[in-house]
């Protein structure tokens, strides 16, 4: 069996929604690189057409490369298992895959089968989430995880000790892998829905909220977050550049958000706000 090789060159923050738009056409592997990522689909499923449109939908919002190439089938699992490293986040959190086998211990241990999905430790933006929710108290707290991909943040919050952890994402493969990433790490407190937040079932006010998304997103969607917290609720944020810091504070400012911390890896931030009163 032959397969049609795609390689993708793109910015960083469009990796995730690319993949997602080219796993509804039939590409069903998928391994990120320096420059973006390899996608790989069965060569009698190959939809070229389909392919233009979606480079087409982002050709303005980001400089897209493809090229092609036609393999024989491989062992992904075990071209993958190759690539995918353990990640230790400040000496305190180990995230692994199931295969590795790891001796020293660490307060924190995570497993992610990431799939598809975006979230695995490696991504500048998930490492600083991750850090600065370990120095953030959850004991006897509720948390909502805003596009919660492999659902690591959910797990983090659940073994930091949450009591109740709500977590959505609007993809399918999201939702499907993040139970499966619960199952294997023993969560009990956390429910995951598809959709974004204005059509999931969300009970309740939280204490946290978490939220790794694209700027563009966060700029929509803080407002709705500010609706969901409780006074003086903490509001933790990535998925943004360090030039984007201002853009985000000036629109939580609307919204009686303080910033209380933040934090930076490699050009990308992270941003610690607190819900103050009117």
């Amino acid at each position: 069996m032959f397969y049609t090789k795609l390689q993708v060159q793109c910015n960083t923050e469009f990796s995730e929604i690319l993949m997602a738009e080219l796993a509804e056409i039939g590409f069903d592997t998928f391994l990120e690189n320096e420059d973006g990522f390899e996608a790989y689909v069965e060569e009698a499923r190959y939809d070229a057409e389909a392919l233009e449109i979606i480079k087409g939908k982002y050709a303005d919002l980001t400089p897209i490369g493809f090229s092609f190439e036609n393999i024989e089938k491989k062992n992904w699992n075990e071209e993958w298992e190759k690539s995918y490293e353990p990640i230790i986040v400040d000496d305190r959190c180990l995230i692994r895959a199931d295969f590795h086998k790891i001796e020293k211990k660490y307060p924190y241990e995570i497993v992610i089968t990431p799939k598809m999905s975006f979230g695995t430790g490696h991504h500048q933006t998930t490492y600083l989430m991750i850090k600065n929710q370990m120095d953030i108290d959850h004991k006897y707290r509720s948390v909502m995880d805003a596009g919660c991909g492999t659902a690591i943040l959910s797990i983090m919050a659940e073994k930091l000790g949450a009591k109740r952890v709500t977590a959505f994402d609007i993809d399918e493969w999201s939702v499907i892998n993040g139970n499966e990433n619960l199952q294997i790490n023993n969560c009990r407190v956390i429910e995951i829905q598809q959709g974004k937040i204005s059509e999931v079932s969300i009970n309740g006010k939280f204490d946290i909220i978490l939220a790794n998304i694209n700027k563009n997103v966060l700029l929509d969607e803080i407002k709705t977050y500010s609706t969901y917290l409780n006074p003086l609720g903490l509001l933790l944020l990535s998925g943004f550049y360090t030039h984007d810091i201002d853009n985000l504070l000036q629109e939580a400012s609307k919204y009686n958000f303080k910033e209380l911390r933040r934090d930076e890896k490699e050009k990308w931030a992270c941003l610690l706000l607190q819900l103050i009163g009117e």
